[in-house]
């Protein structure tokens, strides 16, 4: 009995309960599998239009589908493997059977009484199931991207991760092999993904089908252009965002913003971007100025252009009763809904409900709102926090979005939070919008998110942990990312130890896509109007987080790595236009550029600011040397000595306090003098 036909270019496979496609797409399969009678509609990360033929075979106990450098082979029984181009085998599904030797491949050592397959459904109501899809495991695999986590593993291999968006974890779930392969689980239900030795396995608990695509490439440079072409790339970045940007835990007034900046043109220190954060408005959900605080923002942006610095201004999803847009959100349900009990998702200086990011008319919603209020006044960026959502009970099945229940699509919230902007800044004449959030799934890249890794520690751990989290992020297709310079919480400007962390996240901080400063630093300060009841006067506001705020051996070399910075422009603009043109990573591990190189693959405290740049960050406290890998196949120079090493060894170089070590490869012109 043939269980194989052939449909509108993909390959059908029915038997029992189970209908499976396997389509090419762009560079690679995309694989759907239900238990329902039809696939839904939705292509979720797979968004970009791409060229889809391959080559279809059926036999006559199976069928092969081949696109690019990948293929499938399925029996008739319904298992899969995958091959590379030259054959060998990539990946194959799990399965354990009693009768697995009269099936398939006939492998007798994969008897046992226990069952377990591949693919498995199990209906949790309607025409939802709890989903696992399940492929075998190699002990000596490496994998890599799959967003960002707060751990310290490069190598995802014996990790389990959430597949749930929450303050400092973003999921994106796009896994890169260094057997050759790259896979997205193109799903955005809430659930896990658990890179064990015993068997690989995606799982969600609530969704209509198995979606993933997976490509095949000779190096990891080559799967990670394979995934940005079908979901989607940066925009080019505009040349101001390359440059320093100024931040703290909120400037509560307009004259404060604007001689903090003052300050820094009168010193001649090069600034780019000031960003006002939260609670510069009266309620949460009226997304405008409060102007008993800022009583005259086109003046105040007027100025601040003159002095050729932009305004950011802070966004929040969430809507507060008091809000003027309440009650219209509310009653045109443009609000994710609380199925049970009383309809507050967050509380915070009141009860917040969320905007519903994805629904079309949500984001028409804020964006028409944020236009009158912002934009036409001149702001032209946004820092679009809270984009998890950030749930004071983060319980998903409490929620309801316009795309279905919260555990079967919440993980695309922050997309759809982004495209909203990106849509309507487009739309209004911005050529290559840029815009701050605070979490990301597959596919936010193209709506020009760049994100930002939460409100993390102002500890020497966290600061090992953003190295990670930045790099597995460029891996999963985030090409633009950041982390708060000097973490968020717990960084007392009077305290010297914070003041050599501080130092050595501003030295790691030039050399990540964005350079910004930012953290809620001790002591706090008083709010500014105590008996207020709304706006920025409830608010209380961190420590002074300015350049010249600390020792002036930390200003000194803060000066220094903006300048530097500035120096970088060209070379950044050009990884940047990688970047928008092939997805490549800006920050990226070793072994992207050394593939051939097995020592690169083991170096997970040093990483490559575009092709031509190593950056070492001196990762730990009362450290004044390290080690270095520098890798093979180049000439390495030490940027502060010049000292020329040859690649493929470890170094030990002095890192003074005030000093990263950085090498640049086989003389490459990365900085600039003045007036070049």
């Amino acid at each position: 009995m043939n269980y194989f036909t052939r449909k509108d270019g993909a390959l059908i496979f029915r038997r029992r309960h189970e209908l499976l496609e396997i389509r090419p797409w762009g560079e690679g399969l995309r694989i759907r599998a239900t238990e329902n009678r039809e696939f839904t509609g939705k292509d979720w990360a797979l968004s970009e239009p791409v060229h889809m033929a391959g080559r279809i075979e059926i036999f006559e106990d199976h069928a092969e589908v081949s696109n690019g450098k990948i293929k499938a082979v399925i029996t008739d029984f319904g298992k899969m493997r995958f091959l590379n181009q030259d054959g060998k085998e990539l990946l194959r599904e799990y399965y354990r059977s009693w009768d697995y030797g009269t099936e398939g491949w006939k492998d007798l050592d994969q008897i046992t009484m226990v069952r377990m397959t591949g693919r498995q459904y199990r209906n949790v109501g309607g025409d939802n199931y709890e989903l696992h899809l399940r492929f075998e495991a190699d002990d000596a695999e490496r994998i890599y991207g799959m967003g960002q986590y707060q751990q310290p593993y490069l190598n995802l291999k014996g990790c389990t991760l959430d597949m749930e968006q929450k303050n400092t974890q973003a999921s994106v779930p796009f896994m890169v092999s260094d057997r050759g392969y790259g896979l997205l689980w193109n799903n955005p239900a809430v659930g896990q993904a658990f890179f064990g030795k015993n068997r690989t396995e995606f799982s969600v608990q609530s969704s209509k089908q198995i979606d993933y695509w997976i490509t095949a490439g000779d190096t990891p440079a080559e799967i990670v252009e394979n995934y940005t072409a079908v979901t989607g790339r940066v925009p080019m970045m505009p040349d101001f965002a390359m440059g320093f940007w100024q931040c703290k835990l909120r400037y509560q007034t307009q004259e404060e913003i604007l001689s903090v900046a003052r300050e820094y043109h009168r010193r001649r220190i090069p600034l780019s971007v000031i960003v006002l954060d939260f609670f510069h408005w009266p309620h949460q959900g009226d997304w405008t100025f409060d102007e008993e605080y800022f009583p005259d923002p086109e003046g105040m942006i007027r100025e601040l252009g003159e002095m050729g610095i932009r305004l950011m201004v802070s966004v929040w999803p969430t809507v507060d009763r008091k809000s003027v847009n309440y009650q219209e959100m509310k009653e045109r349900d443009l609000l994710v809904r609380t199925n049970r009990g009383i309809s507050v998702a967050m509380e915070c200086f009141g009860m917040e409900e969320f905007m519903d990011a994805t629904n079309p008319e949500a984001q028409e919603f804020i964006w028409n709102t944020v236009k009158k209020n912002y934009f036409d006044k001149g702001v032209a960026l946004f820092w679009l926090d809270e984009a998890e959502p950030e749930y004071t009970a983060a319980d998903f099945d409490l929620y309801r979005y316009y795309d279905g229940s919260a555990l079967e699509c919440a993980n695309e919230y922050p997309v759809g939070y982004a495209k909203a902007f990106y849509d309507g800044m487009k739309k209004a004449g911005v050529e290559n919008p840029v815009n701050l959030i605070r979490c990301a799934w597959a596919g936010s890249q193209k709506y020009g998110a760049l994100v930002w890794s939460g409100d993390v520690p102002s500890t020497f751990t966290y600061l090992r942990n953003q190295v990670i989290a930045g790099l597995n992020m460029g891996m999963a297709g985030i090409a633009w990312w950041t982390a708060d310079i000097g973490g968020f919480h717990g960084g007392n400007v009077h305290d010297p130890a914070f003041h050599e962390l501080l130092m050595r996240w501003f030295q790691y901080g030039t050399f990540c896509p964005v350079m910004r400063l930012h953290g809620d630093r001790d002591p706090h300060k008083t709010p500014m109007n105590p008996e207020a009841v709304y706006g920025g006067g409830i608010c209380a506001s961190g420590a002074d987080n300015e350049v010249w705020s600390y020792t002036p051996q930390m200003e000194e070399m803060m000066v220094y790595y903006i300048c530097l910075r500035e120096s970088m422009k060209g070379y950044i603009k050009k990884t940047m236009a990688e970047a928008h043109e092939k997805g490549t990573p800006v920050i990226k591990p070793l072994f992207y550029d050394f593939p051939q190189d097995a020592a690169a693959w083991d170096a997970e405290d040093a990483y490559l600011f575009g092709h031509d740049l190593l950056a070492a960050p001196v990762l730990t406290a009362g450290a004044r040397d390290r080690e270095v890998y520098l890798p093979a196949g180049a000439q390495w120079t030490e940027w502060e000595t010049g000292t020329v090493y040859d690649g493929g060894q470890t170094v030990k170089v002095s890192a003074p306090v005030d000093r990263i070590p950085i090498f640049i490869r086989d003389g490459a012109k990365v900085f600039e003098k003045a007036g070049e």
